[in-house]
């Protein structure tokens, strides 16, 4: 059937001005305060790393964004909150390693994050450190390797919590090493470099908390956990060169609620991108100890994808269990 010449130039100019207003909707966004709900207590390298960012796109955007820190249920809070916000790009959540391990260590969580969070933006990598006591006998991960192995299940592998990203990293490598340490969980950082320091436990997967007292000569380094060595501690060797195959850096990026324009997530994403490119937040992310990657909407979503699977494998292979 054929339309009418009249009908058929409304019809073509309402797809027009369809067009036009998703168009001119990305053009003008934002035009009020954006926030970005972190699930980490305010001071931590993660939401500093976040409010680094809001104070780059309130720069471009003319516009408040502002961090609004929602610690509680390991992250899952934030994530949440994020997901029951409008899909309109006026609420961005800070996303991590924690969130891909949630989703598997988590059984009964009410959301997917795969499903329910649109990427936006990769933010960073950053390893872990395997550090030791100047004292441990072992000198190098080689050495660890041998001496692990010649007495199995006697090495103490602390890390900041059960179901952490220290904690799985060093899971992992236990499983790919072919090693047994007996795994000791703190809550946080500070209490396991607390401990490790005072001789209390021997080997620690450890995050940004240890770089200074590798510096100082008060911990030795091993390695590094990214396939890349870290500009923080270059002469640190990568797992990797002793463990081929093996790969457990930490990452962060941005997300928001699916549903979201495409047009507004690619504002973001250009705008969060340009700010990693700058030389006075590179700098600022370098004192973090943590690299910034650049990243598209879909490159993001698959990393994020991929993170989650890497995770589960290790989670049900190891049966291990939230406290």
């Amino acid at each position: 059937m054929k339309l009418p010449r009249r009908r058929l130039l409304h019809f073509a100019v309402g797809i027009v001005a369809a067009s036009g207003v998703r168009l001119g909707w990305a053009q003008v966004y934002p035009t009020r305060p954006v926030r970005i709900i972190v699930g980490f207590p305010a001071g931590g390298g993660a939401d500093i790393q976040v409010r680094i960012i809001a104070q780059w796109l309130s720069e471009q955007f003319r516009q408040s964004v502002v961090v609004e820190n929602r610690p509680g249920a390991a992250t899952n809070l934030a994530i949440q909150t994020a997901i029951n916000s409008p899909p309109d790009g006026y609420t961005l959540v800070h996303v991590s390693m924690a969130n891909a391990i949630n989703a598997t260590l988590y059984d009964k969580l009410s959301f997917n994050f795969i499903r329910d969070i649109a990427p936006v933006a990769r933010l960073n990598r950053q390893p872990l450190v395997i550090v030791v006591h100047p004292m441990f006998p072992a000198r190098t991960l080689v050495e660890l390797i041998s001496y692990a192995k010649a007495s199995p299940g006697k090495i103490t592998l602390a890390s900041y919590g059960t179901g952490t990203g220290s904690h799985l990293a060093g899971e992992l490598f236990k499983t790919m090493a072919g090693v047994n340490m007996l795994h000791v969980p703190y809550r946080g950082e500070a209490p396991a470099l607390a401990d490790l320091l005072g001789g209390q436990v021997d080997v620690f997967f450890g995050a940004s908390g240890s770089i200074e007292p590798i510096k100082a000569g008060r911990l030795r380094a091993l390695a590094v956990t990214t396939l890349e060595r870290s500009e923080a501690l270059p002469d640190t060797p990568s797992v990797s060169d002793f463990v081929p195959g093996y790969e457990a850096g930490t990452w962060t990026g941005i997300g928001t609620s699916k549903g979201t324009p495409p047009e507004i997530i690619e504002k973001l994403n250009r705008a969060i991108n340009a700010g990693l490119l700058d030389r006075g937040v590179k700098a600022r992310f370098m004192e973090l100890a943590t690299t910034p990657v650049i990243s598209t909407p879909t490159e993001f979503g698959n990393f994020m994808e991929a993170e989650t699977e890497k995770w589960r494998k290790v989670i049900k292979s190891g049966d291990i269990q939230p406290d």
